[in-house]
């Protein structure tokens, strides 16, 4: 199936490179709604623009884009709870600068299925990760596929510690391969 990719030109997204001290900035996790689905998508496709060039092509990016970011397909997860989406908000902005998609696939056992913030390097990963599991005490395992060569983002969840629990090559279409680490955190139950 081929979906067309809206058109985002009147969502402005402010993406920021400079360097800021947020360790005393709060961050708010914000339980997604249908009506965040643009500004999803939006962010999506800056995100990925801006941080997946040098690691898989542009054709790809897009591709990927289109089949996961369909904005129907959200709506349709948020809505039947398939998977919980989070928008990340940092300090007194009023747009969020990331969101993520959580999901239970059994009693304890998680997946994150997505993770994406436009503010790297500044430590509201680490803080944003810590607010998730505050938000499912029941977690004991959470698991996520990343790009093997997506070498920040393995460093961040090896941080976080996780450790690579396969290596997996996925077709996706019929041109392009995933080729992912399978990572799994698993909690001490106390």
């Amino acid at each position: 199936m081929n979906y067309l990719r809206p058109n985002f030109t009147d969502i402005s997204i402010h993406m920021t490179s400079e360097k800021s001290n947020l360790c005393n900035m709060q961050i708010t996790l914000r339980q997604a709604t249908k009506t965040d689905v643009p500004l999803i998508c939006a962010l999506a496709d800056q995100i990925w623009h801006a941080h997946y060039p040098d690691i898989i092509t542009h054709e790809q990016i897009d591709y990927m884009l289109e089949l996961w970011y369909n904005p129907d397909l959200i709506q349709e997860q948020i809505m039947s709870q398939q998977q919980q989406f989070w928008m990340i908000t940092v300090g007194d902005a009023t747009q969020a600068c990331g969101y993520l998609a959580i999901g239970k696939k059994e009693e304890g056992a998680y997946y994150l299925h997505k993770f994406y913030i436009d503010q790297r390097g500044k430590g509201i990963g680490a803080k944003v990760f810590q607010m998730v599991l505050d938000k499912y005490p029941d977690l004991r395992t959470l698991r996520l596929n990343v790009n093997r060569r997506n070498i920040k983002s393995v460093n961040f969840y090896f941080k976080m510690g996780f450790k690579i629990e396969s290596v997996m090559d996925l077709q996706v279409g019929d041109r392009f391969i995933m080729d992912d680490f399978v990572m799994v955190k698993t909690l001490e139950i106390m």
